[in-house]
């Protein structure tokens, strides 16, 4: 924190701002009042989202950071286009992935978000099954 404390959180997420800085977005558990049905109040722990800066986060040893949702990795390219093996002259040569699919082979490029969104409607781009980033992409 911004006056040396230190503060557990969990990370829900990690989001590259404009101006190129990383932040993750976090939950901390705060007090907050809670009002109960006799009108008795208390004090409880509440989830808090927060945004930290990336500097400002220790990592735990040992924890896998590579599945968070991640918005803004490598100015905005958060898509997979992936070349495929044609089998015949009418298959697909490419498929569609988000970034962080396990089934994205090594050739592959990062495209934004408005490319993978046109790239839907092209007969020669197939849909990832697995991760289907239709269900992600405006239409």
């Amino acid at each position: 924190m911004p006056d040396g404390q230190e503060l557990d959180v969990v990370v829900t997420a990690r989001h590259r701002s404009r101006d190129g800085r990383w932040w993750y977005e976090c939950e901390a558990i705060l007090s907050a009042r809670h009002e109960g049905a006799d009108g008795a109040t208390k004090t409880m722990g509440a989830p808090t989202p927060i945004s930290v800066e990336s500097e400002r986060i220790a990592k735990i040893p040992g924890e896998d950071y590579s599945l968070l949702p991640t918005d803004g990795a490598i100015a905005g390219r958060q898509w997979a286009v992936e070349r495929l093996h044609q089998y015949t002259e009418d298959a697909p040569s490419r498929r569609l992935h988000r970034r962080d699919c396990w089934q994205v082979r090594n050739e592959h490029t990062l495209i934004p978000t408005r490319e993978a969104t046109e790239s839907q409607a092209h007969p020669d781009i197939a849909i990832c099954d697995v991760c289907r980033p239709d269900k992600a992409l405006p239409r």
